[in-house]
Protein backbone atom coordinates (compact mmCIF):
# COMPACT_ATOMS: atom_id res chain seq x y z
CA UNK A 1 0.00 0.00 0.00
CA UNK A 2 2.82 2.39 0.85
CA UNK A 3 4.52 1.61 -2.46
CA UNK A 4 1.26 2.29 -4.31
CA UNK A 5 0.85 5.66 -2.56
CA UNK A 6 4.47 6.58 -3.29
CA UNK A 7 3.99 5.67 -6.96
CA UNK A 8 0.83 7.79 -7.18
CA UNK A 9 2.58 10.70 -5.50
CA UNK A 10 5.52 10.52 -7.93
CA UNK A 11 3.15 10.34 -10.93
CA UNK A 12 1.21 13.35 -9.63
CA UNK A 13 4.44 15.33 -9.20
CA UNK A 14 5.49 14.38 -12.72
CA UNK A 15 2.14 15.48 -14.17
CA UNK A 16 2.29 18.80 -12.35
CA UNK A 17 5.85 19.37 -13.53
CA UNK A 18 4.88 18.52 -17.12
CA UNK A 19 1.89 20.81 -17.00
CA UNK A 20 3.68 23.84 -15.55
CA UNK A 21 7.12 24.71 -16.93
CA UNK A 22 9.32 27.52 -15.70
CA UNK A 23 11.18 29.03 -18.62
CA UNK A 24 13.86 31.68 -18.85
CA UNK A 25 14.60 33.81 -21.87
CA UNK A 26 17.62 31.65 -22.75
CA UNK A 27 15.61 28.42 -22.50
CA UNK A 28 12.89 29.90 -24.73
CA UNK A 29 15.53 30.89 -27.25
CA UNK A 30 17.08 27.42 -27.21
CA UNK A 31 13.72 25.73 -27.69
CA UNK A 32 12.83 28.05 -30.55
CA UNK A 33 16.14 27.40 -32.32
CA UNK A 34 15.58 23.68 -31.90
CA UNK A 35 11.94 23.47 -32.98
CA UNK A 36 11.31 26.34 -35.40
CA UNK A 37 10.01 25.14 -38.78
CA UNK A 38 11.57 27.94 -40.81
CA UNK A 39 14.95 27.11 -39.33
CA UNK A 40 14.41 23.50 -40.32
CA UNK A 41 13.73 24.63 -43.88
CA UNK A 42 16.86 26.81 -43.87
CA UNK A 43 18.98 23.90 -42.62
CA UNK A 44 17.53 21.64 -45.33
CA UNK A 45 18.45 24.27 -47.95
CA UNK A 46 21.96 24.36 -46.52
CA UNK A 47 22.23 20.59 -46.94
CA UNK A 48 21.00 20.91 -50.52
CA UNK A 49 23.59 23.64 -51.25
CA UNK A 50 26.33 21.44 -49.80
CA UNK A 51 25.36 18.58 -52.12
CA UNK A 52 25.26 20.95 -55.10
CA UNK A 53 28.77 22.07 -54.21
CA UNK A 54 29.95 18.45 -54.06
CA UNK A 55 28.27 17.81 -57.40
CA UNK A 56 30.12 20.76 -58.95
CA UNK A 57 33.45 19.29 -57.82
CA UNK A 58 32.83 16.16 -59.90
CA UNK A 59 32.93 18.20 -63.12
CA UNK A 60 36.73 18.26 -62.85
CA UNK A 61 36.90 14.43 -62.91
CA UNK A 62 36.53 12.05 -65.87
CA UNK A 63 33.03 10.74 -66.44
CA UNK A 64 32.46 7.15 -67.57
CA UNK A 65 29.29 6.10 -69.36
CA UNK A 66 28.29 2.53 -70.20
CA UNK A 67 25.62 1.92 -72.84
CA UNK A 68 24.18 -1.19 -74.44
CA UNK A 69 21.31 -2.25 -76.62
CA UNK A 70 19.69 -4.96 -78.72
CA UNK A 71 17.82 -4.42 -81.97
CA UNK A 72 15.76 -6.81 -84.08
CA UNK A 73 14.98 -5.73 -87.65
CA UNK A 74 13.03 -7.23 -90.52
CA UNK A 75 15.89 -7.01 -93.05
CA UNK A 76 19.65 -7.38 -92.81
CA UNK A 77 22.31 -5.04 -94.09
CA UNK A 78 23.51 -6.22 -97.54
CA UNK A 79 26.96 -5.47 -98.94
CA UNK A 80 25.91 -6.71 -102.46
CA UNK A 81 23.13 -5.51 -104.69
CA UNK A 82 20.72 -7.88 -106.44
CA UNK A 83 22.64 -7.92 -109.75
CA UNK A 84 25.86 -8.79 -107.99
CA UNK A 85 24.10 -11.60 -106.14
CA UNK A 86 22.74 -13.03 -109.43
CA UNK A 87 26.19 -12.83 -111.03
CA UNK A 88 27.80 -14.74 -108.20
CA UNK A 89 25.15 -17.47 -108.23
CA UNK A 90 25.89 -18.21 -111.97
CA UNK A 91 29.61 -17.56 -111.80
CA UNK A 92 30.69 -20.95 -113.33
CA UNK A 93 28.05 -20.96 -116.06
CA UNK A 94 28.91 -17.44 -117.12
CA UNK A 95 32.63 -18.20 -117.08
CA UNK A 96 32.30 -21.35 -119.22
CA UNK A 97 29.87 -19.57 -121.54
CA UNK A 98 32.47 -16.96 -122.27
CA UNK A 99 35.03 -19.60 -123.39
CA UNK A 100 35.17 -20.27 -127.24
CA UNK A 101 34.95 -24.14 -127.57
CA UNK A 102 34.74 -23.99 -131.40
CA UNK A 103 38.51 -23.52 -131.55
CA UNK A 104 39.01 -26.83 -129.72
CA UNK A 105 36.60 -28.60 -132.11
CA UNK A 106 38.47 -27.24 -135.15
CA UNK A 107 41.78 -28.38 -133.63
CA UNK A 108 40.49 -31.95 -133.10
CA UNK A 109 39.11 -32.06 -136.71
CA UNK A 110 42.49 -30.90 -138.08
CA UNK A 111 44.34 -33.55 -136.06
CA UNK A 112 41.97 -36.27 -137.45
CA UNK A 113 42.59 -35.09 -141.03
CA UNK A 114 46.34 -35.19 -140.47
CA UNK A 115 46.06 -38.69 -139.10
CA UNK A 116 47.29 -37.73 -135.66
CA UNK A 117 44.04 -38.84 -134.06
CA UNK A 118 41.48 -41.32 -135.15
CA UNK A 119 37.87 -40.25 -135.37
CA UNK A 120 37.02 -42.42 -132.33
CA UNK A 121 39.81 -40.80 -130.30
CA UNK A 122 38.71 -37.32 -131.35
CA UNK A 123 35.14 -38.16 -130.32
CA UNK A 124 36.35 -39.37 -126.91
CA UNK A 125 38.38 -36.19 -126.36
CA UNK A 126 35.33 -34.10 -127.35
CA UNK A 127 33.11 -35.91 -124.87
CA UNK A 128 35.77 -35.52 -122.16
CA UNK A 129 36.04 -31.78 -122.85
CA UNK A 130 32.24 -31.37 -122.73
CA UNK A 131 31.99 -33.19 -119.38
CA UNK A 132 34.88 -31.18 -117.93
CA UNK A 133 33.21 -27.93 -119.02
CA UNK A 134 29.98 -28.86 -117.31
CA UNK A 135 31.86 -29.80 -114.13
CA UNK A 136 33.76 -26.50 -114.18
CA UNK A 137 30.51 -24.59 -114.67
CA UNK A 138 28.89 -26.40 -111.71
CA UNK A 139 31.99 -25.84 -109.56
CA UNK A 140 32.02 -22.14 -110.46
CA UNK A 141 28.35 -21.75 -109.63
CA UNK A 142 28.90 -23.42 -106.23
CA UNK A 143 31.88 -21.18 -105.58
CA UNK A 144 29.74 -18.14 -106.40
CA UNK A 145 27.08 -19.27 -103.97
CA UNK A 146 29.71 -19.60 -101.26
CA UNK A 147 30.98 -16.11 -102.00
CA UNK A 148 27.46 -14.76 -101.87
CA UNK A 149 26.88 -16.44 -98.48
CA UNK A 150 30.22 -15.06 -97.23
CA UNK A 151 29.09 -11.51 -98.01
CA UNK A 152 25.90 -11.89 -95.92
CA UNK A 153 25.96 -9.75 -92.74
CA UNK A 154 23.09 -11.38 -90.82
CA UNK A 155 22.42 -8.12 -89.01
CA UNK A 156 18.74 -8.64 -88.29
CA UNK A 157 19.62 -9.19 -84.60
CA UNK A 158 22.32 -6.83 -83.33
CA UNK A 159 23.76 -6.45 -79.83
CA UNK A 160 25.87 -3.34 -79.21
CA UNK A 161 27.69 -2.12 -76.09
CA UNK A 162 30.06 0.75 -75.40
CA UNK A 163 32.13 2.35 -72.64
CA UNK A 164 32.87 6.08 -73.11
CA UNK A 165 35.25 8.15 -70.99
CA UNK A 166 35.18 11.98 -71.19
CA UNK A 167 37.75 14.16 -69.43
CA UNK A 168 37.33 17.93 -69.79
CA UNK A 169 40.63 19.74 -70.31
CA UNK A 170 39.62 23.35 -70.92
CA UNK A 171 36.01 24.55 -70.86
CA UNK A 172 36.67 28.28 -71.05
CA UNK A 173 36.59 28.61 -67.26
CA UNK A 174 32.95 27.47 -67.01
CA UNK A 175 33.70 24.58 -64.62
CA UNK A 176 35.79 26.77 -62.31
CA UNK A 177 33.10 29.46 -62.29
CA UNK A 178 30.40 26.86 -61.60
CA UNK A 179 32.37 25.55 -58.61
CA UNK A 180 32.81 29.05 -57.26
CA UNK A 181 29.10 29.65 -57.65
CA UNK A 182 28.40 26.45 -55.72
CA UNK A 183 30.74 27.59 -52.94
CA UNK A 184 29.05 30.99 -52.79
CA UNK A 185 25.61 29.38 -52.73
CA UNK A 186 26.65 27.21 -49.79
CA UNK A 187 27.92 30.29 -47.95
CA UNK A 188 24.62 32.04 -48.66
CA UNK A 189 22.72 29.04 -47.28
CA UNK A 190 24.79 29.21 -44.09
CA UNK A 191 24.22 32.95 -43.79
CA UNK A 192 20.50 32.39 -44.38
CA UNK A 193 20.48 30.11 -41.36
CA UNK A 194 22.07 32.89 -39.30
CA UNK A 195 19.49 35.37 -40.58
CA UNK A 196 16.63 33.01 -39.78
CA UNK A 197 18.03 32.38 -36.32
CA UNK A 198 18.28 36.11 -35.63
CA UNK A 199 14.69 36.63 -36.76
CA UNK A 200 13.50 33.75 -34.60
CA UNK A 201 15.39 35.06 -31.57
CA UNK A 202 13.98 38.55 -32.12
CA UNK A 203 10.45 37.16 -32.32
CA UNK A 204 11.06 35.11 -29.16
CA UNK A 205 12.36 38.18 -27.32
CA UNK A 206 9.29 40.19 -28.29
CA UNK A 207 6.89 37.39 -27.32
CA UNK A 208 8.74 36.75 -24.04
CA UNK A 209 8.71 40.38 -22.92
CA UNK A 210 5.10 40.74 -24.04
CA UNK A 211 4.13 37.93 -21.65
CA UNK A 212 6.21 39.52 -18.87
CA UNK A 213 4.59 42.90 -19.52
CA UNK A 214 1.06 41.51 -19.49
CA UNK A 215 1.77 39.45 -16.38
CA UNK A 216 2.96 42.54 -14.52
CA UNK A 217 -0.02 44.49 -15.80
CA UNK A 218 -2.25 41.68 -14.61
CA UNK A 219 -0.80 41.98 -11.11
CA UNK A 220 -1.19 45.75 -11.35
CA UNK A 221 -4.80 45.40 -12.49
CA UNK A 222 -5.52 43.11 -9.55
CA UNK A 223 -3.94 45.60 -7.15
CA UNK A 224 -5.90 48.47 -8.68
CA UNK A 225 -9.10 46.44 -8.51
CA UNK A 226 -8.51 45.84 -4.81
CA UNK A 227 -7.96 49.58 -4.29
CA UNK A 228 -11.19 50.64 -6.00
CA UNK A 229 -13.15 47.86 -4.28
CA UNK A 230 -11.83 49.00 -0.91
CA UNK A 231 -12.80 52.55 -1.84
CA UNK A 232 -16.25 51.30 -2.92
CA UNK A 233 -16.74 49.60 0.46
CA UNK A 234 -15.71 52.77 2.30
CA UNK A 235 -18.02 54.96 0.20
CA UNK A 236 -20.95 52.58 0.74
CA UNK A 237 -20.36 52.76 4.48
CA UNK A 238 -20.24 56.55 4.27
CA UNK A 239 -23.49 56.58 2.28
CA UNK A 240 -25.13 54.53 5.03
CA UNK A 241 -23.80 57.00 7.60
CA UNK A 242 -25.09 59.91 5.52
CA UNK A 243 -21.71 61.56 4.98
CA UNK A 244 -21.58 60.70 1.25
CA UNK A 245 -24.04 60.92 -1.58
CA UNK A 246 -25.38 58.28 -3.90
CA UNK A 247 -23.60 60.08 -6.77
CA UNK A 248 -20.27 59.41 -5.08
CA UNK A 249 -21.13 55.74 -4.91
CA UNK A 250 -22.04 55.59 -8.59
CA UNK A 251 -18.75 57.19 -9.57
CA UNK A 252 -16.85 54.57 -7.59
CA UNK A 253 -18.99 51.78 -9.08
CA UNK A 254 -18.03 52.97 -12.56
CA UNK A 255 -14.36 52.79 -11.57
CA UNK A 256 -14.84 49.26 -10.23
CA UNK A 257 -16.46 48.16 -13.49
CA UNK A 258 -13.65 49.74 -15.50
CA UNK A 259 -11.05 47.99 -13.33
CA UNK A 260 -12.78 44.63 -13.78
CA UNK A 261 -12.99 45.12 -17.55
CA UNK A 262 -9.32 46.10 -17.67
CA UNK A 263 -8.37 42.97 -15.73
CA UNK A 264 -10.44 40.81 -18.07
CA UNK A 265 -8.73 42.31 -21.11
CA UNK A 266 -5.31 41.80 -19.56
CA UNK A 267 -6.16 38.18 -18.67
CA UNK A 268 -7.24 37.44 -22.22
CA UNK A 269 -4.22 39.17 -23.69
CA UNK A 270 -1.91 37.25 -21.37
CA UNK A 271 -3.44 33.91 -22.40
CA UNK A 272 -3.00 34.70 -26.08
CA UNK A 273 0.55 35.94 -25.51
CA UNK A 274 1.44 32.68 -23.72
CA UNK A 275 0.01 30.70 -26.64
CA UNK A 276 2.12 32.70 -29.08
CA UNK A 277 5.24 32.11 -27.00
CA UNK A 278 4.52 28.37 -26.83
CA UNK A 279 4.02 28.24 -30.57
CA UNK A 280 7.33 30.00 -31.21
CA UNK A 281 9.09 27.67 -28.76
CA UNK A 282 7.67 24.63 -30.52
CA UNK A 283 5.60 23.31 -27.62
CA UNK A 284 1.86 22.77 -27.27
CA UNK A 285 -0.06 26.02 -26.91
CA UNK A 286 -2.12 24.39 -24.16
CA UNK A 287 0.96 23.84 -21.98
CA UNK A 288 1.18 25.91 -18.83
CA UNK A 289 4.40 27.92 -18.78
CA UNK A 290 5.74 30.34 -16.21
CA UNK A 291 8.49 32.81 -17.05
CA UNK A 292 11.34 33.60 -14.72
CA UNK A 293 10.95 37.37 -15.13
CA UNK A 294 7.21 37.41 -14.43
CA UNK A 295 7.64 37.93 -10.69
CA UNK A 296 10.38 40.56 -10.92
CA UNK A 297 9.40 44.13 -10.13
CA UNK A 298 12.61 45.58 -11.58
CA UNK A 299 13.98 44.02 -14.74
CA UNK A 300 17.71 43.95 -15.38
CA UNK A 301 18.64 46.75 -17.77
CA UNK A 302 21.96 46.61 -19.64
CA UNK A 303 24.01 49.73 -20.21
CA UNK A 304 24.25 51.36 -23.60
CA UNK A 305 28.02 51.26 -23.79
CA UNK A 306 27.92 47.47 -24.14
CA UNK A 307 26.81 47.72 -27.77
CA UNK A 308 29.25 48.39 -30.57
CA UNK A 309 27.30 49.94 -33.41
CA UNK A 310 30.12 49.35 -35.87
CA UNK A 311 29.51 45.60 -35.62
CA UNK A 312 26.51 45.92 -37.94
CA UNK A 313 28.58 46.27 -41.11
CA UNK A 314 30.44 43.05 -40.32
CA UNK A 315 27.82 40.95 -38.57
CA UNK A 316 24.51 41.62 -40.32
CA UNK A 317 23.58 38.53 -42.36
CA UNK A 318 21.66 40.68 -44.84
CA UNK A 319 24.88 42.45 -45.86
CA UNK A 320 26.69 39.13 -46.14
CA UNK A 321 23.93 37.77 -48.38
CA UNK A 322 24.05 40.83 -50.63
CA UNK A 323 27.84 40.65 -50.79
CA UNK A 324 27.58 37.00 -51.79
CA UNK A 325 24.99 37.97 -54.38
CA UNK A 326 27.55 40.34 -55.94
CA UNK A 327 30.14 37.55 -56.07
CA UNK A 328 27.58 35.16 -57.52
CA UNK A 329 26.71 37.65 -60.24
CA UNK A 330 30.40 38.02 -61.11
CA UNK A 331 30.73 34.26 -61.54
CA UNK A 332 27.60 34.26 -63.69
CA UNK A 333 29.43 36.70 -65.97
CA UNK A 334 32.38 34.28 -66.11
CA UNK A 335 30.06 31.44 -67.14
CA UNK A 336 28.55 33.59 -69.89
CA UNK A 337 32.04 34.56 -71.09
CA UNK A 338 33.09 30.90 -71.22
CA UNK A 339 30.70 30.28 -74.10
CA UNK A 340 32.85 32.63 -76.23
CA UNK A 341 36.06 30.60 -75.68
CA UNK A 342 37.25 27.29 -77.18
CA UNK A 343 36.50 24.09 -75.30
CA UNK A 344 38.80 21.05 -75.28
CA UNK A 345 38.02 17.57 -73.97
CA UNK A 346 39.76 14.20 -74.02
CA UNK A 347 37.57 11.26 -74.98
CA UNK A 348 38.11 7.52 -75.16
CA UNK A 349 36.21 4.28 -74.92
CA UNK A 350 35.57 0.74 -76.07
CA UNK A 351 32.91 -0.48 -78.53
CA UNK A 352 31.67 -4.08 -78.70
CA UNK A 353 29.10 -5.67 -81.03
CA UNK A 354 27.56 -8.95 -82.09
CA UNK A 355 27.80 -9.65 -85.09
CA UNK A 356 31.49 -8.76 -85.03
CA UNK A 357 31.88 -5.77 -87.36
CA UNK A 358 35.63 -6.22 -87.46
CA UNK A 359 35.77 -9.89 -88.53
CA UNK A 360 33.33 -10.31 -91.39
CA UNK A 361 30.16 -10.02 -89.31
CA UNK A 362 31.01 -13.17 -87.40
CA UNK A 363 28.34 -14.22 -84.90
CA UNK A 364 30.61 -13.50 -81.97
CA UNK A 365 31.35 -10.51 -79.81
CA UNK A 366 34.14 -8.29 -81.02
CA UNK A 367 35.21 -4.72 -80.38
CA UNK A 368 37.81 -1.98 -80.48
CA UNK A 369 39.09 0.84 -78.25
CA UNK A 370 39.43 4.46 -79.31
CA UNK A 371 41.10 7.63 -78.04
CA UNK A 372 40.67 11.20 -79.26
CA UNK A 373 40.50 14.89 -78.50
CA UNK A 374 37.43 17.02 -79.15
CA UNK A 375 37.75 20.76 -79.74
CA UNK A 376 34.80 23.11 -79.97
CA UNK A 377 35.42 26.64 -81.24
CA UNK A 378 32.49 29.08 -81.47
CA UNK A 379 32.64 30.95 -84.74
CA UNK A 380 29.40 32.89 -85.20
CA UNK A 381 26.57 33.38 -82.73
CA UNK A 382 25.41 36.82 -83.91
CA UNK A 383 26.55 38.44 -80.65
CA UNK A 384 24.47 36.20 -78.37
CA UNK A 385 27.29 35.55 -75.89
CA UNK A 386 28.36 39.21 -75.91
CA UNK A 387 24.86 40.37 -75.05
CA UNK A 388 24.67 37.84 -72.21
CA UNK A 389 27.99 39.05 -70.77
CA UNK A 390 26.82 42.66 -70.91
CA UNK A 391 23.53 41.78 -69.22
CA UNK A 392 25.37 39.87 -66.50
CA UNK A 393 27.70 42.82 -65.86
CA UNK A 394 24.68 45.12 -65.51
CA UNK A 395 23.14 42.68 -63.03
CA UNK A 396 26.41 42.78 -61.05
CA UNK A 397 26.26 46.58 -60.92
CA UNK A 398 22.67 46.39 -59.71
CA UNK A 399 23.73 43.97 -56.96
CA UNK A 400 26.50 46.38 -55.87
CA UNK A 401 24.07 49.30 -55.73
CA UNK A 402 21.64 47.19 -53.71
CA UNK A 403 24.45 46.35 -51.29
CA UNK A 404 25.38 50.04 -50.88
CA UNK A 405 21.75 50.98 -50.28
CA UNK A 406 21.39 48.22 -47.69
CA UNK A 407 24.47 49.51 -45.84
CA UNK A 408 22.91 52.97 -45.67
CA UNK A 409 19.57 51.64 -44.45
CA UNK A 410 21.19 49.41 -41.83
CA UNK A 411 23.25 52.35 -40.58
CA UNK A 412 20.03 54.33 -40.28
CA UNK A 413 18.32 51.43 -38.51
CA UNK A 414 21.15 51.15 -35.99
CA UNK A 415 20.89 54.85 -35.20
CA UNK A 416 17.12 54.58 -34.85
CA UNK A 417 17.52 51.69 -32.40
CA UNK A 418 20.12 53.70 -30.52
CA UNK A 419 17.77 56.66 -30.13
CA UNK A 420 14.90 54.37 -29.22
CA UNK A 421 16.95 52.68 -26.51
CA UNK A 422 18.16 56.00 -25.09
CA UNK A 423 14.60 57.30 -25.04
CA UNK A 424 13.36 54.13 -23.30
CA UNK A 425 16.03 54.50 -20.60
CA UNK A 426 15.03 58.11 -20.03
CA UNK A 427 11.37 57.12 -19.81
CA UNK A 428 12.28 54.43 -17.29
CA UNK A 429 14.16 56.92 -15.13
CA UNK A 430 11.23 59.34 -15.26
CA UNK A 431 8.69 56.58 -14.54
CA UNK A 432 10.61 55.45 -11.46
CA UNK A 433 10.52 59.00 -10.11
CA UNK A 434 6.83 59.35 -10.92
CA UNK A 435 6.01 56.17 -8.99
CA UNK A 436 7.40 57.60 -5.79
CA UNK A 437 5.30 60.75 -6.22
CA UNK A 438 2.19 58.79 -7.19
CA UNK A 439 2.50 56.50 -4.17
CA UNK A 440 2.95 59.49 -1.83
CA UNK A 441 -0.01 61.24 -3.50
CA UNK A 442 -2.16 58.12 -3.05
CA UNK A 443 -1.13 57.80 0.60
CA UNK A 444 -2.05 61.43 1.27
CA UNK A 445 -5.37 61.06 -0.55
CA UNK A 446 -6.31 57.95 1.44
CA UNK A 447 -5.35 59.70 4.67
CA UNK A 448 -7.30 62.81 3.72
CA UNK A 449 -10.31 60.67 2.76
CA UNK A 450 -10.23 58.98 6.16
CA UNK A 451 -9.96 62.35 7.87
CA UNK A 452 -12.84 63.69 5.79
CA UNK A 453 -10.91 66.52 4.17
CA UNK A 454 -10.99 64.87 0.70
CA UNK A 455 -13.82 63.31 -1.23
CA UNK A 456 -13.95 60.10 -3.27
CA UNK A 457 -13.27 61.90 -6.54
CA UNK A 458 -9.89 63.08 -5.34
CA UNK A 459 -9.03 59.60 -4.10
CA UNK A 460 -10.01 58.09 -7.46
CA UNK A 461 -7.85 60.67 -9.22
CA UNK A 462 -4.91 59.67 -7.00
CA UNK A 463 -5.57 55.99 -7.72
CA UNK A 464 -5.70 56.69 -11.45
CA UNK A 465 -2.42 58.60 -11.26
CA UNK A 466 -0.86 55.71 -9.34
CA UNK A 467 -2.12 53.24 -11.96
CA UNK A 468 -0.72 55.36 -14.78
CA UNK A 469 2.65 55.69 -13.07
CA UNK A 470 2.88 51.93 -12.49
CA UNK A 471 1.81 51.26 -16.07
CA UNK A 472 4.37 53.71 -17.42
CA UNK A 473 7.10 51.99 -15.44
CA UNK A 474 6.12 48.58 -16.80
CA UNK A 475 5.97 49.94 -20.35
CA UNK A 476 9.30 51.69 -19.93
CA UNK A 477 10.99 48.54 -18.65
CA UNK A 478 9.59 46.48 -21.49
CA UNK A 479 10.57 49.19 -23.99
CA UNK A 480 14.13 48.99 -22.71
CA UNK A 481 14.14 45.19 -23.07
CA UNK A 482 12.61 45.38 -26.54
CA UNK A 483 14.98 48.18 -27.48
CA UNK A 484 17.92 46.01 -26.47
CA UNK A 485 16.53 43.13 -28.54
CA UNK A 486 16.10 45.45 -31.53
CA UNK A 487 19.63 46.82 -31.06
CA UNK A 488 21.08 43.31 -30.94
CA UNK A 489 19.29 42.40 -34.16
CA UNK A 490 20.35 45.67 -35.80
CA UNK A 491 24.05 45.09 -35.09
CA UNK A 492 23.91 41.35 -35.77
CA UNK A 493 24.23 40.10 -32.18
CA UNK A 494 22.32 37.18 -30.67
Amino acid sequence: MKRFLALCASMLCFMLTAQAQTLSLDSCRAMALRNNKQLGIARAKQQAAMNVRKSARTKYLPHIDVAGGWMLSSREVSLLNNDQKNTLSTLGTNAIGSVDVSHVSNLLTSMVQKGVLSPAEAQQYGQLLSGTTQQLAAYGDALGEKLQDAFRTDTRSIIVGSIVVNQPIFMGGAITAANRMADISEKMANVSIDASEQNVLYDIDQAYWLVVSLKQKQRLAESYLKLVKKLDEDVNKMIKEGVATRADGLKVDVKVNEAEMTKTQVDNGLSLARMLLCQLCGIEISDRVTLVDESKDDLVVMQMNRYNKDMAMESRPELKLLSNAVELSEQTTAVARATMLPQVALTGGFLISNPNLYNGFEKKFGGMWNLGIMVRVPVLDWGDATYKVRASKIATNIARLTLDEAREKINLQVNQCDYRLREANKKLTTAQKNIQRAEENLRCANLGFKEGVMDATEVMAAQTAWLQAKTQKIDAQIDVCLGEAAMKKAIGMR
